[in-house]
């Protein structure tokens, strides 16, 4: 295992190069990086000079990569305009989106794997049904509609009781800092609910219907059958034999979905003014700055790639029969 995990990191160094030259083609060949600043009527043309020979502008496009690519993780690393660092307020948007992505995935795959192995042993009952349904209007119902619902259900009950349970928006109350550790903890907590209850909803609407799916077929292979003529316990035979071999579909699309989280819970973010990943990049392109966008995608590329790996290590574990010699 060991060695398979070093090959991996091994093999994962090329491609996010790999990556990085993909993602600074795509934004410096296609577009000027400095379309919306020449826009600008305050900005004179000296300035704009300035910035393209920081950015080495003038030069080839795989030349510009090379001096992005040696100061992109480094504060050199810094905005077009203003010439401000990226990477202090990127680490900061990451780890604020982190805690919701964290938080969300522990809720949304505990509840979805519950629900998928009691819908696949109760098939075509009350129960089964009944989440079909749920997970079926999850679906359907856009993450911005279902968090602008949960924001007017807290606002209503705010009105109508006094009583603030949960906060719409932002990510601590003013100078709430001053009350002490204990405070600071419960008001962080209430307003992080709403955000983690919407991107929880989501995914537990998708992985529940995956391990449904996955665990009916498991329950109708050989190897269950001869589980239970041997005489084992029915929670055995779903909890040890079964649910290890059926967590393998959902274990494949939480490490596919972290990436896209971390880097893309825009609209979730957004509406909740919870300045994470998703409101960093909404931000830097409403500002048209691409190369803050540009550090935005590598994060976003890191975390999938990390996500696949973490994968593969838990396939091993949940799967005997998966060899990694």
């Amino acid at each position: 295992m060991a060695t398979f995990i070093l090959r991996r990191i091994l093999l994962s160094i090329p491609v996010l190069i790999i990556s990085t030259v993909i993602i600074f083609w795509g934004m410096t060949e296609i577009a000027d990086p400095l379309s919306s600043l020449r826009l600008l009527p305050n900005v004179s043309q000296q300035t704009i000079q300035n910035i393209v020979d920081r950015k080495h502008l003038d030069d080839p496009w795989y030349v510009q990569y090379v001096f992005w690519a040696k100061d992109l993780f480094t504060e050199r690393n810094t905005t077009a305009l203003g010439n401000n660092p990226i990477w202090p307020d990127l680490k900061r948007a990451a780890g604020n989106t982190v805690q919701l992505i964290a938080i969300s995935e522990v809720i949304a795959i505990t509840t979805a794997v519950w629900l998928g192995v009691q819908s696949a042993k109760k098939q075509y009952s009350v129960f089964d049904y009944t989440t079909t349904t749920v997970s079926f209007f999850g679906f359907s119902v856009p993450i911005f509609w279902f968090a602008l619902m949960l924001q007017a259900l807290v606002t209503g009950l705010f009105l109508w009781t006094g009583f603030r349970l949960f906060y719409t928006f932002g990510q601590s109350s003013f100078d709430i800092a001053s009350q002490g550790w204990w405070a600071v903890l419960i008001d962080r907590l209430q307003h992080m609910v709403l955000p983690i209850t919407t991107l929880a909803y989501v995914n537990i609407a998708t992985y529940s219907r995956f391990q449904r799916a996955s665990m009916l077929e498991v329950l109708n292979a050989d190897y269950i059958r001869t589980a239970r003529a041997k005489g084992l316990s029915e929670r055995t035979v779903t909890m040890k034999h079964g649910l290890r071999n059926a967590l393998i579909p959902v274990v494949t699309l939480a490490a596919i979905n972290f990436g896209g989280l971390l880097g893309g819970a825009v609209i979730t973010e957004t509406i909740f003014a919870w300045p994470g990943m998703g409101k960093f990049f909404f931000d830097a392109l409403s500002q048209g700055d691409a190369y803050t966008i540009m550090s935005w995608l590598v994060v976003t590329a890191i975390a999938i790639i990390i996500g696949n790996l973490l994968a593969d290590i838990a396939y091993g574990w949940l799967d005997p029969r998966i060899r990694y010699d």
